[in-house]
């Protein structure tokens, strides 16, 4: 067995978590898995996995060895498929992180066909919104959404979504349609966050800026639980479109305010400096741009 399977020998044991799971996966005997990550922590005279009873861990060491291993690995896999005709099953996990209400309203979907479509990819997709390290915490891939421009090299633009102001037509009805800024201080606004005080910021057709303070009728970091109070009549509310589609498609809410714009919602698809793309986040980063190009669409 040469150096190059020996390596993606340990990238498959480090990808399986355990020393067994990965002899099942090549269809080899356990002992032998064993004795070649011996020889290979003999070779660079380290530890690359610290084995005791009931303890499985990979060594600092270990997880340098295996995110170089891996761009070995994907590279040769990448020379193998680009230059034969055999076709190349894509296969490997594949761990996302994704802004939560972004990934469950408007992702779900298209991240569910993705694995259909490559159903040897082990996909997993985290939904969360906090800062995270994309090395330390093992992501491929980080997919947030920010009204800043970032200039990070590993932060590619994907798509942008924007946000409208909406309500119910029995809100509207009992209450009045604002036609101003000026005009919402008097209605019940639903503010997104949990402070008491919020602000809406709006571009108007002349390119000026208009701002409104206010006192949230309600609050909460959930946009789909403000669309859906606002769907019961109990405010005004301002929804990223991909929220706010589903809602307003099905009459649920009406826009407000629509000579009113907002600064876009930039979507990025951010990946560690470190980490050399193999086939499977190719694929993936390709099905991402073309599903966020089409983010912010016409609602019919």
């Amino acid at each position: 067995m040469g150096q190059i399977e020996d390596l993606r020998l340990f990238v498959h044991i480090v990808e399986q978590g355990s020393i067994s799971k990965a002899a099942m996966k090549l269809k080899v005997a356990k002992s032998a898995v064993s004795r070649r990550l011996a020889i290979l922590e003999d070779r660079y005279a380290v530890a690359l996995i610290q084995r005791k009873p009931g303890q499985w861990e990979i060594t600092d060491t270990g997880k340098e060895l295996y995110q170089r291993a891996l761009s070995v690995v994907s590279d040769v896999d990448a020379i193998a498929g680009d230059f034969t005709h055999e076709p190349h099953r894509v296969e490997g996990p594949l761990s996302i992180s994704v802004a939560h209400e972004f990934g469950l309203t408007f992702l779900s979907p298209v991240l569910v066909n993705f694995q259909e479509r490559h159903p040897d990819i082990q996909l997993n997709v985290n939904f969360d919104n906090r800062p995270i390290d994309l090395v330390q915490d093992n992501f491929d891939f980080a997919i947030r959404i920010t009204s800043e421009v970032t200039n990070d090299g590993n932060a590619k633009l994907i798509g942008q979504s924007s946000y409208g102001i909406y309500a119910s037509k029995t809100y509207l009805t009992i209450n009045g349609t604002p036609k101003t800024v000026k005009d919402l201080k008097r209605h019940k606004l639903l503010g997104f966050g949990t402070a008491k005080r919020g602000e809406w910021s709006f571009k108007d057709p002349k390119g000026g800026t208009q701002k409104i303070a206010f006192k949230s009728a309600m609050g909460s970091n959930s946009g789909v639980f403000l669309g859906d109070a606002a769907r019961q009549g109990l405010g005004i509310v301002r929804l990223p479109e991909f929220v706010s589609r589903p809602l307003v498609t099905s009459g649920d809410i009406v826009p407000i305010l629509e000579d009113l714009s907002s600064w876009p919602l930039n979507i990025y698809l951010m990946h560690a400096e470190s980490r050399r793309f193999n086939r499977r986040m190719r694929l993936f980063s390709e099905e991402m741009q073309r599903a966020c190009s089409g983010a912010e669409r016409p609602i019919t």
